[in-house]
């Protein structure tokens, strides 16, 4: 069912998308070569507990791991989307993705700093009735200096991202979304994976309508004012086609490079409003 979102719900998405922000804005500087992967997840799991913000993808049922155990997606150069945190030694030229879901806690709902993170069981209750401000961005990281390859590709997914978002306006259709993300990454040579998407936020992780990254104009569901989308283009060097290999999730079926950006935001009459913003849209 699609919801339109009342003022309230949408601060309480500003306040939790800020916080996911911080986040992605400190990992700028923190992911370098040498530093272990698994540290991301560690400080992600630190911020949730300082800030009562309950780390969303703990305890959720990906359909390949139930439940799905870690605070973070992270992927590496040909890993697409839901790979495993785990103890890997940052190299100069990877391309790193992050993810993650950020859920924020109001009226004593529980204390976060009280959970237990290691126990995706005891965290899957805790999501059932969580009905608070819901946040869902994703980001990728060069690492140190990267080949002419990865930058390319890198600038090719953020504009996507954009061009997605600025197409999502009252009375346009979920297909001007895909179709300009796919008009443009076809037109640098890149494809775009097909068989993940957006998705409607709030009050739950993921709600309908889903978002294609690909698609005709004027074909879809008709966008609507109040509507809070994701928009998260997943691009391929290569072709668009991807698999599933074990803990590092989607992987692309040709082994080459992929990159994901994702942000949140709400459909105005005025025009998209992005809640997971970092600052200046396109300087980072």
């Amino acid at each position: 069912m699609i919801t339109i979102k009342s003022q309230r719900e949408i601060e309480q998405m500003k306040h939790s998308s800020k916080i996911l922000a911080d986040i992605h804005i400190h990992l700028r500087d923190m992911i370098k070569p040498g530093l272990d992967m698994w540290a991301i997840e560690e400080y992600v799991r630190k911020v949730c507990k300082e800030k009562n913000v309950i780390p969303l993808q703990i305890g959720v049922d990906e359909g390949y791991y139930n439940p799905y155990p870690y605070a973070t997606c992270c992927c590496l150069n040909d890993e697409v989307a839901h790979g495993f945190p785990r103890h890997y030694i940052l190299k100069e030229g990877d391309l790193l993705k992050v993810d993650m879901v950020l859920g924020l806690v109001e009226d004593d709902y529980c204390d976060v700093s009280k959970l237990n993170f290691d126990d995706a069981k005891s965290m899957i209750a805790i999501q059932e009735g969580f009905r608070g401000g819901v946040a869902d961005s994703a980001w990728a990281y060069k690492v140190g200096e990267v080949s002419q390859e990865v930058a390319d590709l890198w600038e090719v997914t953020r504009e996507c991202l954009y061009l997605g978002i600025e197409a999502a306006k009252v009375g346009n259709r979920v297909g001007d979304i895909g179709a300009v993300i796919q008009d443009y990454a076809e037109s640098r040579g890149c494809g775009v994976v097909r068989d993940l998407c957006g998705h409607g936020v709030g009050p739950t992780m993921h709600e309908d309508p889903l978002i294609p990254h690909f698609g005709k104009a004027g074909h879809g569901l008709r966008l609507k004012q109040g509507m809070v989308l994701t928009i998260e283009p997943m691009i391929n060097t290569g072709g668009w086609e991807i698999d599933h290999d074990g803990e590092r999730g989607y992987v692309t079926l040709d082994g080459s490079l992929t990159c994901q950006m994702e942000h949140q935001f709400v459909i105005t009459k005025d025009g998209p409003v992005i809640l997971t913003t970092q600052g200046e849209e396109r300087t980072y």
